[in-house]
């Protein structure tokens, strides 16, 4: 009896050491791995809008949170100023890719002014007043002719040649094997197949930590001030003439 009594005060001390000592703490050293960086990158799509195609991309990069930026040919607008509408309403960039996709390299002043003009005016008919960054047709622009433009100007760094290839395994296999953060990816909206590898692409790389942006804020993230009449291939890199 007395054994058992022995027993069970030395249970009851335990108990009692244990209920008065202080809650553990974490040591200083010992905090939460950190995320690892996000990763940025600027899908851009050119020549669009196109009624058959370019929903069924905005309906993809709604459903996956991701931005692009669409630069539009002025043709292309009447019917499809809802669409238009659309991209600024789903948080997408808008963009200037002239009137009839005409090459401004080696173009007149006038023909210059006249392209982005007439396309900027329409834009801003649908929209309203704001800044319409520009794409030059193949991306060819002299040194000269940049001087006549008060917006940036957006090149590429990832050319998948989608708009040749048509083929949406190949397309995102070009991608995929070159982009790296930073980078300004060009594709078109006007083709299908285009239109898979562009979703495609975003499900990949979003799942190596990547974030799709448009353009303007891309440049922002990396804490570039766009200037007019730079041209513009990622956030690190101007194209030079």
């Amino acid at each position: 009896m007395k054994r058992q009594r022995v027993i069970f005060l030395l249970l009851a001390l335990t108990a009692l050491i244990w209920s008065t000592r202080l809650p553990m703490t974490i040591p200083a050293d010992a905090s939460e791995p950190l995320e690892e960086e996000t990763k940025f990158v600027a899908l851009t799509f050119d020549d669009g809008p196109r009624s058959d195609t370019t929903p069924r991309l905005l309906d993809g990069l709604r459903e996956r949170g991701a931005s692009a930026t669409f630069f539009l040919v002025g043709q292309q607008l009447a019917g499809n100023e809802a669409l238009v509408q659309r991209m600024k309403d789903e948080g997408h960039q808008v963009g200037n890719h002239t009137w009839s996709h005409v090459e401004l390299q080696g173009a007149t002043e006038a023909t210059v002014r006249t392209e982005v003009g007439k396309t900027d005016a329409a834009l801003t008919a649908i929209l309203g007043e704001g800044e319409y960054w520009v794409r030059p047709p193949y991306g060819l622009l002299d040194s000269e002719q940049q001087k006549l433009f008060s917006v940036p100007l957006v090149h590429w760094y990832v050319d998948p040649q989608d708009w040749k290839l048509r083929n949406t395994d190949a397309d995102v296999k070009a991608v995929l094997s070159k982009v790296q953060p930073g980078d300004i990816i060009l594709m078109h909206d006007t083709v299908p197949a285009s239109v898979d590898a562009a979703l495609r692409i975003v499900d990949a790389l979003e799942a190596k930590g990547y974030q799709f942006v448009t353009v303007k804020e891309l440049l922002a993230l990396y804490g570039v001030t766009p200037k007019a009449g730079t041209m513009y291939r990622s956030a690190e890199v101007v194209a030079e003439y």
